[in-house]
């Protein structure tokens, strides 16, 4: 006996903590139910949300994918989950070893995975899963599905909520999961889900252990050793410098009184959600169909109103809990000024949604101009020299042993070894076109999260793609640096412009800076700051050059 219908809801967000909130709130929902239904039967049912994440090595949190610390991270500190309460299953860490999942003793109610739950793992406790990741096939996510279709017991509860299971999904569409699901389901067989076994090839980073190599300087250019430096934010602090610290020098001195929550009494809440859409399968009179799209099915919400878990859920926006919680408290209070309290509580999850992102666009408002203001009183400075904090381009650099070379002959590449690892293809393609210019002195690849950043006046770091110089033909030297950022067309979004607009300010404050206090032999250079697209990249580097 299976869990059907199924109910495949995407979540049009930018964020993998919408799919996240939306996910807990079904779950809480089906703890409410399987508790009237203990008391009812006395059958004991403890609802689990199976969650997949894109990375769960120990090496590999930090960077641009979801990682299962994440995940687990957000339970605890935004949502109030309990740690006892979330288990890890991977190749290097399994808290579900040796755990009775059916015992009322157990608290698990939250799994997160990469890979491992494809394995022929089977608990029927398991009702609702959370794509995080973007499965690699279709067999993937036919496997993933069937984790959460077995029905406890084997047998129907006659209550809809727990005869029935769940999938939400970020950043994936919910039509094309559901006809992965439905060829998936074609070609197996719903009885063969339950048993069906895959091998699993582990995290990425498992195996045998790779050895590195310490790459330095090409030959030509190791009269530059130590000597290239860009310029950084700081903060002057007891008469030194340090690097401005997005927490401690901006986010402090935001004044949330400035806030006004207003705008969201004109929120508009209706049953019908229209930044989501939510699939439901049930099996066709057709046995030659199989599955059958039944249609949307709208949600009975599963939260309360409760002003700590709202303030939980914008901890990370509004880093005063009081302040969170005296907005969240007044943000439902203008809102019950207008709707019944049933209609707000079946809107929550959506409210959440909408006050994140109001608040969010507020707060970064307020950030740039204590940015600016403390430039105006020169607390913050935008410097090159090294004594005041200049940012020092490493000469060696460490990569695996056995990593690809960059594909294509390069010869100005700063270091004598480019890897391909890293690049995508409009990447590559700057890199060897850059190779070629005859006014370049020397290229470097700069790595995200590893080396040079610019820090402006949101949270999130602007690590440039290149680093670059021309050539002046009488000295061998080189007059300019150019630090890049390359964007596709399709990323030509508020978080592109934000990164314009910090460029154009570095450009504005160091329009000319001169390295004569560096002490080195060369002097009078110059920098500058771009964002360059996929449909413009050669011209502008063109443009560069002229």
């Amino acid at each position: 006996m299976i869990k059907l219908d199924l109910h495949i809801t995407n979540k049009a967000s930018l964020e993998w903590e919408d799919a996240m909130r939306s996910a807990l709130d079904k779950r809480l929902l089906l703890e409410r139910k399987a508790k009237e239904y203990e008391a009812n039967t006395g059958e004991y049912i403890r609802p689990i949300c199976l969650i997949q994440v894109e990375r769960t090595g120990k090496d590999q949190r930090g960077t641009r994918y979801i990682h299962a610390e994440d995940v687990k991270e957000y339970l605890i500190k935004n949502c109030g989950i309990s740690e006892a309460e979330i288990a890890i299953k991977s190749s290097e860490k399994d808290d579900i070893e040796g755990i009775d999942l059916f015992s009322k003793d157990c608290r698990v109610r939250y799994i997160i995975t990469k890979q491992a739950l494809q394995e022929g793992w089977d608990c029927a406790f398991a009702y609702i899963l959370t794509i995080l990741a973007n499965p690699s096939s279709q067999v993937s996510i036919t496997q993933l599905v069937g984790r959460v279709l077995r029905q406890p017991k084997g047998r129907k509860t006659k209550v809809k909520e727990l005869d029935e299971s769940y999938v939400f999904c970020f950043r994936q569409k919910a039509k094309q999961i559901l006809e992965n699901i439905r060829k998936g389901f074609e070609a197996e067989g719903l009885g063969d889900l339950a048993t069906r076994v895959l091998i699993d090839h582990g995290d990425i980073g498992g195996g045998e252990s790779v050895t590195e190599k310490v790459v330095g300087y090409r030959d030509k250019f190791k009269r530059y050793e130590g000597k290239i430096y860009l310029p950084k934010f700081v903060i002057q602090e007891n008469k030194s410098w340090r690097d401005l610290n997005y927490e401690m020098d901006i986010l402090s001195r935001v004044d949330w009184n400035k806030i006004s929550i207003k705008p969201l009494a004109e929120l508009s809440l209706s049953k019908k959600r229209q930044d989501e859409l939510e699939y439901i399968v049930g099996l066709s009179e057709n046995k030659k169909e199989l599955l059958k799209e039944k249609g949307v099915f709208h949600k009975e919400g599963g939260l309360e109103l409760d002003y700590t878990f709202i303030a939980r859920q914008i901890l990370d926006i509004v880093p005063n809990p009081w302040i969170g919680y005296e907005i969240g408290k007044a943000t439902l209070k203008i809102l019950l000024s207008k709707n019944n309290e049933k209609t707000v509580i079946s809107n929550l999850a959506f409210i959440i949604e909408e006050l994140r992102k109001y608040l969010e666009k507020e707060r970064d408002k307020l950030a740039e101009g204590v940015f600016k203001e403390l430039i105006e009183k020169k607390i913050l400075c935008f410097f090159l020299f090294a004594e005041k904090g200049g940012y020092k381009l490493p000469s060696r650099m460490k990569v695996k042993s056995n990593a690809n070379p960059l594909a294509g002959f390069v010869n100005r590449s700063l270091l004598e070894f480019v890897q391909e690892e890293g690049f995508n293809d409009m990447e590559r393609s700057i890199a060897l076109y850059l190779d070629e210019q005859e006014k370049l002195l020397w290229w470097y690849r700069n790595l995200s999260r590893q080396d040079y950043y610019v820090q402006g006046w949101k949270k999130h770091r602007i690590y440039p793609d290149f680093i670059f110089t021309d050539i002046e033909e009488k000295k061998k030297d080189y007059s300019k640096v150019f630090v890049v950022e390359s964007k596709g067309v399709h990323l030509k979004n508020e978080d592109t412009d934000y990164k314009k607009n910090v460029f154009d300010f570095c450009n504005k404050l160091g329009e000319r800076k001169d390295w004569k206090e560096l002490n080195l032999e060369f002097a009078d250079k110059r920098f500058e700051f771009q964002v360059v697209f996929g449909d413009e990249w050669q011209k502008r580097i063109n443009e560069f050059f002229r």
